[in-house]
């Protein structure tokens, strides 16, 4: 993949990523992309080599999905990072990260704790219904009501269970586990029907992703 495709479809994709996400695309040993947010700029440069203290070296070395706060000493800035392992015959090949400002995002191994008018309520993952980013706020809907959260989607997707939590939509993280029916939809790839009534659509972005992990 040359370096105009992969500025064309980088352009692309930053769509799909919150506006102060800084992207960065690597081989297996360099950097061959990168763009920076107003709100981060590791001054990344095409060619520089991947440091092992990075997110995105990690996510090379165990060939899997890797997020982390990496201090400053790296970069000069901290930052939290989310990294995706590109594969090629089975091989690890390179790398897309999406940078964001790190707020220190601590979180307990198994609850979200949802601020609920003027309280927080500790709600443990399994009784998260579904998150929704709405108004710029983190919206979550759970068994003990509706709350909000301080961080973004993008910032608690990687502290969610892989196993029963799954992006759907730009706007959408749900829980599988309160899904009542799946329905065809017009507007987008799918309709979900929560266990609460509630309709969450399932775009074509994540359409084929969701339709693997659920096995349909």
């Amino acid at each position: 993949m040359d370096h105009f495709s992969v500025d064309s479809m980088m352009e692309t994709f930053r769509e799909l990523f919150p506006k102060e996400t800084s992207i960065a695309v690597s081989d297996a040993q360099h950097f061959i992309y990168y763009k920076p947010s107003k709100h981060i700029d590791l001054k990344i440069r095409p060619g520089d080599k991947i440091s092992e203290d990075t997110v995105t070296y990690k996510a090379l070395s165990i060939q899997q999905k890797t997020s982390d706060h990496i201090n400053g000493k790296v970069f000069g800035t901290p930052y939290f990072g989310t990294s995706v392992p590109i594969f090629d015959a089975g091989r690890p090949t390179g790398c897309v990260t999406a940078i964001l400002p790190s707020k220190q995002l601590r979180l307990l191994s198994s609850f979200l704790t949802v601020q609920m008018n003027d309280s927080w309520v500790p709600t443990p993952y399994q009784e998260v219904m579904f998150l929704e980013a709405q108004n710029r706020k983190t919206w979550i809907q759970s068994e003990k009501g509706t709350g909000t959260h301080k961080f973004s989607l993008s910032e608690l997707e990687p502290h969610l269970p892989d196993d029963s939590f799954i992006r759907c939509h730009r706007s959408y993280i749900i829980n599988v586990n309160y899904i009542a029916e799946i329905q065809p939809d017009t507007h987008s790839t799918f309709l979900l029907i929560m266990k609460d009534r509630t309709k969450i659509p399932v775009s074509q972005t994540y359409a084929s992703h969701f339709r693997k992990i659920l096995s349909f």
